[in-house]
């Protein structure tokens, strides 16, 4: 039980950090940060349960106000801003994640947390993501906002899938890494 507090917290702390890396601003309210790699890895170490409890923490100190997502941002706001989609779909991104690294046994550990990447911290993601994104400029809650259809708000993302394909690719190759020389850490095999 003391192990998994501590992972959790060590992992909720990863995703807090990689928050830290400055964040690219592309002008309509979603920067490109490496907080989502860490909700891979999250899910591909850890598994699905721990995982997804590693993002509910931050989620939490989220909620409280603390400025630990990617540009000091924090509190109750997010949560129906243009990224909420996002943040919320954080915890089903790394329990999918975390599902898929525990059943795919067959495979080696960099292609099960690759393919659980890619399936969770991208499909899952970009599924509540983008519909979060378009929820809130459909809902007037700018300015600047017009209605938008739900293709529009897909294209508007779609620039996002790159980066977070080579993410995937970085997730597999630390799980590989983990599982090489520390294996008894990665849970998500255990």
């Amino acid at each position: 039980m003391e192990r998994n507090l501590t992972l959790i917290t060590v992992f909720a702390a990863l995703i807090v950090v990689l928050g830290l890396v400055p964040a690219i601003p592309l002008g309509f309210g979603v920067p490109i940060t490496l907080q989502s790699l860490g909700v891979m890895l999250a899910g591909a170490v850890l598994g699905s349960w721990r995982g997804a409890l590693a993002v509910l923490l931050v989620q939490g100190l989220v909620a409280l106000g603390l400025p630990v997502l990617a540009g000091g941002r924090g509190g109750l706001g997010i949560f129906v801003g243009p990224t909420a989609g996002f943040l919320i779909g954080w915890l089903p991104a790394a329990f999918v994640t975390g599902f898929i690294v525990e059943r795919i046994r067959a495979l080696p550990v960099a292609l099960a947390a690759g393919i659980g990447s890619v399936l969770g911290g991208i499909g899952v993601l970009y599924a509540l993501g983008i519909v979060g994104f378009w929820l809130f400029k459909n809902a007037g809650m700018g300015p600047e906002d017009t209605p938008m259809s739900l293709w529009t708000a897909t294209l508007i993302m779609a620039p996002f899938i790159p980066g977070d394909l080579v993410k995937a690719v970085l997730a597999g190759m630390i799980a590989r890494t983990i599982a090489r020389y520390r294996p008894s850490a990665l849970i998500a095999r255990a």
